[in-house]
């Protein structure tokens, strides 16, 4: 059944986990926001299996809001994931993915359709500055994006997140997209089409704490790797290669040596250290195949993306879009 994606004009698209605190301040300054503009939108909120009264919290907000809009998930899928869902569900002519905690700012949403209407496909948000955040989380971030940078073919912008509009082409575009494990910064720079960049200041987040902990955002950096680089398969050929060959120039020494010098006893230490030395590599070797690997394993067993156990304000034109990656 087809939707007619010119009845909304703009969907804001918000994944929520466990954000119950922050709701009535992110709908208060999206529907001042969106007011201003005059324009006709949604706001499609994910609750990604939250733990909190975050679903109650929007079913009221929907309640009382119409234009709000509730999908339910049936767990936690993730963030990732939940942002699919959400543009999976969309209808807007345009749609813009926006976090809960009010890091990014609603008010900017002025300035996307601005330049939307200047004739671009994709218009994304650039931090400027992160205000709020450690030095080694800063650090950490603007390593992470250079090196995806250089490792990938498809060039990311660097210290941009999710907040960005997307005209309908490019929604229609990344939901051909069947991946499983989804880097959706890479897949928003892999559909290409016209994009252009605004700056601004990235704010503390309002209030409550995050749930991305080092160690998920070190999986997220892993997710977003090894879906946009192959360079990390290709290291370890070209390491093994130098080191064949300087074990080549190794042995062409003991030879010479002894030769010239006669037979002595080489050292129990330099043995176990080169035995251990490519032990790591191999294990590392193996680590990173196995990365790989698991990735095409979760790929062929054909698992839906998401499953949804309700939604609140779609009409059944609306939740039965053209698409394989929701159940309900």
């Amino acid at each position: 059944m087809s939707v007619d994606f010119k009845k909304i004009q703009l969907s804001i698209v918000v994944p929520v986990y466990n954000e119950a605190v922050n709701l009535n301040s992110l709908f208060k300054r999206l529907e001042t926001v969106m007011d201003d503009l005059g324009r006709s939108y949604e706001i499609v909120c994910i609750n990604d299996g939250s733990k909190d009264d975050t679903l109650s919290r929007l079913i009221e907000c929907h309640q009382r809001n119409p234009n709000i809009k509730v999908i339910n998930l049936s767990r936690n899928f993730g963030k990732e994931i939940a942002l699919t869902a959400g543009i999976d569900y969309a209808t807007g002519a345009a749609v813009i993915p926006i976090d809960a905690d009010l890091q990014d700012p609603p008010e900017l949403i002025g300035e996307l359709v601005e330049k939307w209407q200047e004739g671009y496909d994709v218009v994304y948000c650039t931090r400027r500055s992160r205000k709020g955040e450690t030095w080694l989380k800063r650090f950490t971030a603007n390593a992470f994006y250079r090196a995806i940078s250089k490792m990938s073919r498809v060039p990311i912008p660097q210290d941009t997140g999710d907040f960005r509009l997307l005209d309908r082409r490019v929604v229609e575009a990344l939901k051909l997209l069947p991946e499983r494990t989804r880097f959706m910064k890479g897949l928003f720079s892999w559909v290409g089409f016209k994009q252009t960049a605004i700056l601004f200041d990235r704010e503390p987040r309002l209030q409550g704490t995050t749930t991305w902990n080092y160690w998920k955002l070190w999986n997220l950096a892993l997710d977003g790797i090894i879906s946009f680089s192959s360079l990390p398969l290709k290291i370890w050929s070209y390491l093994g290669l130098s080191i064949s060959f300087l074990s080549l120039l190794y042995a062409s020494f003991l030879v010479l040596r002894t030769i010239i010098f006669g037979i002595d006893v080489p050292g129990y230490a330099s043995i176990i250290v080169a035995v251990l030395f490519l032990g790591g590599i191999q294990l590392i070797t193996l680590g990173v195949l196995g990365e790989y690997l698991g990735r095409v394993y979760e790929e062929v067993k054909g698992r839906p993306i998401y499953l949804v156990r309700d939604v609140y304000g779609f009409e059944s034109s609306a939740t039965k879009l053209d698409t394989n990656n929701a159940c309900e």
